[in-house]
């Protein structure tokens, strides 16, 4: 009976389950130090510990489950695991498959380089800009280790058309190509990157050229666990206890607070943006206007009646209405904004606008309902403009754009 429960642990429950039964299967690549090693079936790192401590508030058990990076999605989406850990970066198709939690940590791509012979000089010149000496070393004659389906592969191939490209499917293995003098470089982040510096002569390190947030990743049937960990994870950020955590495993490289309501939001806001371009395509093969009203006003209803019933969960009021509508007014301008701007190519991926689409949309927008009442009173203007301007710039957006998105995200604290 106990291996049936355990079993069907993703299906609602009426009634609490015991102790025994209330086993949490959690993914883990356990090949990517400070986040996640595994030996002897325990966990160890950032996200070990993060989960350990949830584990121990919510009355969980925890299985560790290994997954290689590859795999990710397809193990998530063949329900061996509820939650995935490893230090797992936002990126759209996983968006399409899974959902998010809020931001645990963030970081950047960062590239450990050898410097060939024939690449500029350091000392030739001013300190190059990342971007522009990545496109000096995009040679065939250059070899840039990286490790295989994970996020850093694919920031590898937008970066490096040229280059020789090394993806290695055991993380460990990318720092030892770049030991051995397999490969010139080694694509990694401002996390691991630091460790694995230590003990090799003659790397130097560049970027972060890449501003990238890290979160839990959940099955999609499990909204009751992402919500509880949304909310256990701005708890923990409330208190302090996820930034000492991050001090602890992190270190420099970790870079503030992620957990909280304004940070959480942009996130959101920056994944649900990412997803524009697909949209448009699939309402181009389809045939659909980029601009249905009447679609508009009931995700205008809906945005409304999700957020009133978030806040009376948390009995605390809601925003008003007019602040409400504002705030899911400017996100909708948004991306029907970049939907306008994507362009009409080929090859580009198509996605099934109901199949996949909407409902990864609505998984997100879900989650900015439950964030918009936590907005705090009294946020700066000008503050939460360039804070926005950050987490936002890769989307697309103009400046002026982000800065509507903004102002509405404050007016929410400051109607209440």
């Amino acid at each position: 009976m106990l291996v049936l429960l355990a079993a069907c642990a993703t299906q609602p429950q009426t009634l609490p389950p015991s102790r025994e039964s209330r086993v949490l299967r959690v993914g883990t690549s356990s090949d990517y130090p400070p986040f996640s090693t595994l030996r002897d079936g325990q966990a160890f790192g950032f996200d070990a510990e993060l989960m350990e401590a949830y584990a121990s508030d919510r009355g969980y058990r925890l299985e560790w489950v290994r997954f290689r990076w590859p795999e990710l999605v397809t193990d998530l989406v063949a329900h061996r695991f509820e939650v995935a850990t490893s230090g797992i970066t936002l990126r759209p198709e996983r968006s399409l498959t899974g959902r998010y939690t809020v931001p645990v940590a963030r970081n950047g791509a960062l590239l450990l380089l050898r410097r060939p012979a024939w690449a500029p000089s350091p000392e030739s010149a001013p300190p190059e800009e990342p971007l522009a000496l990545l496109r000096a070393l995009d040679r065939p004659d250059f070899r840039v280790a990286v490790n295989r389906g994970g996020h850093l592969e694919r920031v590898a191939r937008a970066h490096f058309h040229n280059a020789r490209i090394l993806a290695i499917p055991n993380n460990a293995a990318v720092r030892e190509a770049l030991a051995t003098g397999q490969a010139d470089a080694a694509l990694t982040n401002t996390f691991e990157g630091p460790r694995w510096a230590e003990g090799l002569s003659g790397i130097e390190r560049v970027g972060p050229f890449t501003r990238d947030v890290v979160a839990l990743y959940v099955a999609p049937s499990r909204a009751d666990l992402a919500a509880d960990l949304d909310t256990w994870l701005l708890q923990q950020e409330e208190s302090g206890a996820l930034e000492r955590l991050r001090a602890r495993h992190l270190g420099p490289g970790a870079t503030g607070p992620t957990a909280t309501p304004v940070d959480a939001l942009l996130a959101a806001t920056a994944e649900r943006l990412a997803l524009m371009p697909w949209v448009a395509t699939a309402k181009r093969r389809e045939g659909q206007p980029i601009e249905v009203p009447a679609q508009e006003a009931r995700v205008l209803e809906a945005a409304r009646k999700e957020v009133h019933e978030a806040a009376a969960a948390r009995g605390i009021p809601a925003p008003p209405d007019e602040a409400i509508t504002t705030f899911f007014q400017a996100q909708m301008d948004a991306a029907k904004r970049l939907q306008l701007r994507a362009p009409t190519t080929a090859n580009a991926p198509v996605h099934s606008l109901d199949g996949e689409l909407r409902p990864a949309l609505a998984r997100i927008s879900s989650r900015i309902s439950a964030l918009v009442p936590r907005v705090p009173r009294g946020l700066d203007r000008e503050a939460t403009r360039r804070k926005a301007r950050e987490e936002l710039a890769s989307t697309g957006l103009e400046g002026e754009e982000i800065d509507r998105l903004a102002d509405a995200l404050v007016e929410l604290g400051a109607a209440r």
